[in-house]
């Protein structure tokens, strides 16, 4: 039996016994809703290869922690697919997740602001914890209104504002690492959080989540040596894709650089950095209601950029966005921020999937924008028919 199994049997046999002494021997199998993983017997039966255990977050994190892990970890989420970071609200048996857990696998960027309480509860002294953001190069957070401000750039996407977040760096929560006095979250505060001082949404920009995939597997390799072969290969095919993707989001949203976009909540800085573009928001986060000042600059934005299309999300924002549009004539579509879903989310080709999309529908505003400013003298054929572009790339 391997150390780490030893280690999860004792405890579960501790468990257990707790279990009989309160409610009498006879009802211990029927009360356990718990996997087959956690019965003591099993674990004695689990043969020195068991699996490594592997607690993601939120849906972008457990993508890109099963293409990496493959067969050899089994990956569980800890929030539900359908709950995103911003509204996910600690359980107390949710800790037991990370109790069990041989690996965790977060975002970083304080985005997660839950978990530093989460992992101090759980007491699991070899929790080993990868923080995906690591050396990624980082843009400054929204400001009250929801824009990502950089200096000498009122639209805050500036890359001569980005930053290494590097391991160690006290920007990011490395392992036992608390929050600042006085920066402690209760449920009320989600908010007032700001996301902290950097932007966390850095996997939507596919460019990005290279390095989050990168850290992902030397933290998987650092855990289980033995699965180092496995790991970077599963790595580098997944790593070649997103090169895919990239190339082809670029290819794609080239004849536009430099126009605005605009969406619900402050999440597309990083994917208008990485393809020369800018975004426009209505709020900071998805569960805020906008101010009048909110709508006025939206709509602000909109004539000035002669935009025909805005882009909700599908878990927010459609109700603001339709009013907004019916005022100005305009349409809404849809711009997934990729961090709640189904439970099929959970797999590595759902991120592809979704960005497609996203980029097909930001692909079809922008031609219809450009399509309304062409010039009265233009014939007839070319100002009426849409250039129907294919993204199945």
């Amino acid at each position: 039996m391997s150390k780490r199994s030893l280690q999860r049997a004792v405890q579960q046999t501790a468990m257990a016994t707790l279990a009989a002494i309160a409610f009498g021997m006879g009802g211990c199998t029927a009360t356990s809703t718990t996997s087959e993983a956690e019965s003591p017997e099993s674990e004695v039966a689990v043969a020195p290869e068991d699996p490594l255990q592997v607690v993601t977050t939120f849906l972008p994190i457990t993508q890109f922690t099963t293409a990496v892990a493959g067969d050899r970890a089994e990956v569980s989420q800890l929030l539900p697919t359908n709950v995103g970071p911003h509204e996910y609200q600690a359980k107390p048996g949710d800790v037991q997740a990370i109790v069990n857990a041989d690996v965790l696998v977060k975002n970083g960027l304080e985005i997660e602001f839950f978990l530093d309480d989460m992992i101090e509860n759980a007491e699991n002294a070899d929790l080993t914890i990868i923080d995906s953001s690591e050396g990624t190069a980082t843009l400054a957070s929204a400001d009250d209104d929801g824009h990502s401000k950089a200096e000498g750039d009122e639209h805050g996407h500036s890359k001569g504002e980005e930053h290494d977040h590097a391991e160690g760096d006290d920007h990011g929560h490395t392992e036992g690492e608390a929050h600042a006095e006085g920066e402690d979250h209760t449920e009320g505060e989600i908010h007032g959080h700001a996301h902290g001082e950097f932007d966390p949404h850095i996997w939507l920009d596919p460019k990005r989540v290279i390095g989050q995939v990168e850290n992902i597997r030397d933290g998987l390799i650092a855990a289980d040596p033995e699965g180092e072969a496995e790991y970077r290969a599963n790595a580098e095919a997944f790593i070649a894709a997103l090169q895919a993707l990239d190339a082809d989001i670029t290819e794609k949203l080239a004849p536009f650089e430099g126009q605005t976009f605009v969406v619900f909540h402050d999440f597309a800085a990083y994917f208008a950095d990485s393809y020369g573009l800018q975004s426009e928001t209505l709020v900071g986060f998805p569960e805020e209601s906008p101010s009048p000042e909110d709508v006025k600059r939206v709509m602000e934005t909109v004539q000035a950029e002669g935009l025909k299309t805005i882009l909700a999300e599908p878990q927010a924002g459609q109700e603001s966005f339709d009013a907004i549009a019916g005022d100005l004539d305009i349409s809404v579509s849809v711009f997934d921020p990729l961090a709640t879903g189904g439970s099929e989310a959970v797999q590595p080709d759902y991120y592809f999937t979704v960005m497609r999309q996203n980029v097909d529908n930001l692909v079809a505003s922008f031609e219809a924008a450009n399509q309304a400013w062409l010039p009265l003298w233009a014939s007839q054929p070319v100002a009426v028919a849409p250039q129907h572009v294919g993204l199945r790339f």
